[in-house]
């Protein structure tokens, strides 16, 4: 339109038409009117639609995560998959805003004055389609390099995240080992190479915008050039709009070509987020339910290894815990008695073999209602930035009242620390319960899974983290909450386990010996050799 309005008024005053310009300043404020107009709609609505695009996207890969089977999260380091939420979906939002912004305001430009070009002279205007594949070569072998290094800086900042989150989740075991100098040193590498990444993004853009203005004001010479020796037929006017016209393309491709390396970081990025939405959930493919499970638990047969392994976890292994017993997992460290208790509520799904819940094989059942009739206390206990209330009736306990939240607490021995709170059961109590002792914690673990009141209870090292005091007042709970209820426990204190109905002893994912405490001392082997050795270690010096 600007380009127009100057061939109109230079005709006109070549023609000494003055009074037919007199309106062309109104019509200058008014194409700037609905220039502006036109630039604060498009700015608003394109970044309402691409914001939406990456709140959906931030909350489905949030959503996914929350489905996807735990060997995703043994493969994955949490600061990577954290990053990916902020940073990668951060470099979509670039890419679904300010670039699709300038590739439609300036890409609509450079589509306008190409048609005006050859409206007033095609023959002239195919110098510019000429430089086309000197352009599309120059943008191709930016854009290889650009996507590279986004991925580079995407990965750095995964490291970054991770290092930081370690830090700050450890910073006592850093403190406490000096490890402040190998910590910052770890950080300043890793940003580092991330600084380095971004100016190797940087440099490559840089180099990328002259050489296309080079190459376009060349074209751009030729054009004018030729245009003073071929457009001798044309009015002044037309030729001033001609060349206006020609002169306002470098501006839009300079900045189209500058949005490139923000398209291919948020390509790039966007790659990162859908491997992840891409990823498969869980699988549930059983339709099985029932409303309270009676607790019987069979192994037959049963083998399994982790995923990207050949290495055998469990070999065959055979029991039957009836309904209200309890049975007990003794071995050394990396015997598989964690592994055997994790594919209980199907954390990892086994293929060889079968386990039987009330007779039911526990792939058949749905997922959740599976894991409805599963309570769970392990040794490293997980609490949430919240209030001990919200932590204790935790999920789908949130339906459970008050009363009911004390009472599972008061079994728990925990009211006794809640009590002493400032805030009682509303106390914030940091992340991961950071402001509680390693036996508070516990506590409030075993006070969530009494609240639950599952007829299977899986205690994997539920007392480990408890002084003797304290392990003696859960114990106590402990027998109370396993009444009527089929319980595994997986324990390294042998004095924990000595009244359950059956131990089993594991070693090299296989069981050894299996039978009551007092049988299994009186045979003299394995689990006889443990206890003596615990006992000797625990003695009271004379």
């Amino acid at each position: 339109m600007f380009a127009a309005l100057m061939k109109y008024m230079v005709d006109s005053l070549n023609a000494n038409e003055r009074e037919a310009i007199y309106w062309i300043p109104l019509a200058t404020v008014g194409i700037v009117i609905v220039r502006g107009a036109g630039s604060f709609l498009g700015s608003y609505f394109i970044a309402l639609v691409s914001n939406s695009v990456v709140h959906t996207l931030r909350t489905q890969l949030f959503d996914r995560y929350t489905l996807l089977p735990s060997h995703f999260f043994d493969d994955n380091n949490s600061g990577h998959l954290i990053s990916r939420i902020t940073y990668n979906v951060q470099q979509v939002t670039g890419a679904a805003t300010d670039a699709i912004k300038v590739i439609a305001r300036e890409g609509f430009t450079v589509i306008g004055l190409f048609g005006y070009l050859f409206y007033m002279n095609w023959k002239l205007s195919f110098i510019f389609i000429a430089i086309a594949p000197l352009i599309g070569i120059v943008v191709k072998i930016a854009t290889k390099r650009f996507r590279s290094i986004s991925k580079k800086i995407q990965n750095s900042m995964g490291d970054l995240t991770h290092i930081a989150s370690e830090m700050v989740v450890g910073n006592r075991v850093v403190k406490s080992f000096g490890g402040e100098a190998y910590e910052q040193e770890r950080f300043h590498n890793a940003s580092k190479y991330s600084f380095q990444q971004a100016m190797r993004m940087v440099k490559t853009s840089a180099i990328q915008t002259p050489v296309l203005q080079l190459i376009i004001s060349i074209a751009l010479g030729t054009l004018i050039f030729l245009s003073l020796l071929l457009m001798e037929n044309a009015s002044t006017g037309e030729f001033i709009a001609y060349i206006t016209a020609a002169g306002l393309i470098p501006k839009p491709i300079r900045q189209l070509s500058e949005v490139n390396a923000t398209i291919q970081k948020g390509i790039a990025a966007a790659e990162s987020i859908f491997e992840v939405l891409d990823e498969n959930t869980e699988k549930n493919t059983g339709n099985h339910c029932i409303e309270r499970a009676k607790g019987t638990i069979e192994f037959k047969n049963l083998c399994y290894q982790y995923k990207g392994t050949e290495k055998q976890v469990l070999n065959n292994i055979s029991f039957t815990v009836k309904a209200g017993q309890t049975i007990a997992l003794v071995g050394h460290s990396g015997s598989g008695k964690t592994t055997l208790a994790n594919l209980i509520p199907r954390f990892y799904d086994h293929k060889d073999g079968q386990i039987l819940l009330d007779g039911v094989e526990i792939n058949d059942y749905e997922l959740s209602n599976l894991r409805s009739h599963i309570s769970l206390v392990t040794q490293h206990v997980t609490l949430f930035n919240d209030t001990i209330e919200r932590n204790i009736a935790y999920g789908s306990l949130g339906t459970f009242s008050r009363e009911q939240v004390i009472e599972a607490a008061t079994k728990a021995h925990a009211m006794e620390f809640i009590e002493e709170l400032p805030e009682g059961l509303d106390t914030l109590i940091g992340e991961n319960g950071l402001k509680l002792s390693g036996g508070q914690r516990q506590r409030l673990a075993i006070a969530r899974a009494l609240l639950k009141d599952a007829p299977l209870l899986i205690l994997d090292e539920a007392t480990s983290a408890l002084d003797t005091e304290s392990e003696s007042k859960i114990q106590e709970a402990l027998e109370v909450a396993m009444k009527g209820r089929t319980t595994l426990v997986i324990a390294h204190r042998l004095s924990t386990i000595e009244n359950a109905d059956t131990i089993l002893v594991m070693e090299k994912g296989e069981i050894i010996e299996q039978g009551a405490h007092q049988s299994l001392l009186s045979n003299g082997k394995i689990y006889s050799h443990l206890h003596s050795t615990q006992f000797k270690k625990t003695a009271p010096l004379s």
